[in-house]
């Protein structure tokens, strides 16, 4: 019996630092912000945590919207700060993926949700997930399909989608010269505002990478917040709105998972 005893000690000891259940909620004063990248099946290749599939994410969503929490922007969020209710979460989509519009927004619309898309403005045909690891240059995230203008126009229409920058490129930003972060950064908010004739006033860190050149370009932009990688749940009224955490929602996780992380922003005790 010691044995199966251990067992049962290893087996709890493994689980309560994988899911952190016994940790505390971060007050639900403090809005979520959740990071998704694609919401489509995972058929193979290495970013499987990228790939929220379809019916995961309908479950979230309605989640959600039958456990009290309302949905905003990101821009909404940082402009309403002084006066969000308990519970209120932003819904952002790195990148610019096709199936943003294709699989998520009709679950947005169904369930009136509203997202922030990080949208890279050269984004078809371009391969950047080496710019961070160079091992991570397959072109598997390059042949992803990407939004085409009209879609994101026809998102924007429904009021209840923003589009936010994520650069021109999509490049490592702190490896860049001063001129041509100035131009991923400044000229990304140019062309969203041209393009689709709406205000374009989030940003967000390409692989979550930036240095303090990076946050003052941003500033002086005329941007009101950018996001990072990094997992967390921030007190909007005292956070740097240029340094803003998200919880990170990932094709790995299980339903309770994605529970556990809008209690602490983190699944355990590192994630």
């Amino acid at each position: 019996m010691l044995w199966f005893s251990l067992l049962v000690l290893a087996g709890v000891g493994y689980y309560s630092w994988r899911y952190a259940w016994w940790k505390k909620p971060v007050s639900y004063r403090y809005p979520r912000i959740l990071m998704y990248h694609m919401v489509k099946r995972h058929s193979g290749g290495k970013f499987k945590g990228l790939r929220v599939s379809p019916k995961m994410f309908e479950k979230q969503v309605r989640y959600l919207s039958e456990n009290g929490w309302h949905f905003f922007t990101v821009s909404e969020l940082v402009a309403q700060r002084n006066s969000l209710p308990e519970k209120s979460v932003a819904l952002t989509f790195d990148d610019g993926y096709a199936d943003n519009y294709t699989h998520a927004f009709p679950i947005l619309q169904k369930y009136r949700a509203k997202a922030t898309i990080y949208l890279v403005i050269d984004r078809h045909d371009r391969e950047w997930s080496s710019k961070r690891k160079a091992k991570n240059s397959s072109g598997e995230l390059m042949h992803e399909p990407k939004l085409c203008d009209e879609q994101i126009v026809h998102m924007l229409q429904s009021g209840l989608v923003e589009i936010g920058s994520h650069t021109i490129t999509h490049e490592n930003l702190p490896t860049l010269s001063a001129e041509k972060k100035q131009w991923e950064i400044v000229e990304s908010k140019a062309r969203i505002e041209s393009t689709f004739k709406t205000s374009c006033n989030a940003f967000c860190y390409p692989f979550g990478l930036y240095d303090e050149e990076d946050l003052t370009l941003a500033q002086e932009a005329g941007y009101s917040s950018a996001t990072t990688t990094q997992s967390g749940i921030d007190d909007l009224c005292s956070a740097d709105l240029f340094r803003l955490r998200r919880i990170t929602v990932s094709g790995k996780d299980n339903f309770w998972a994605f529970k556990l992380k809008l209690r602490t922003g983190r699944r355990g005790v590192k994630k």
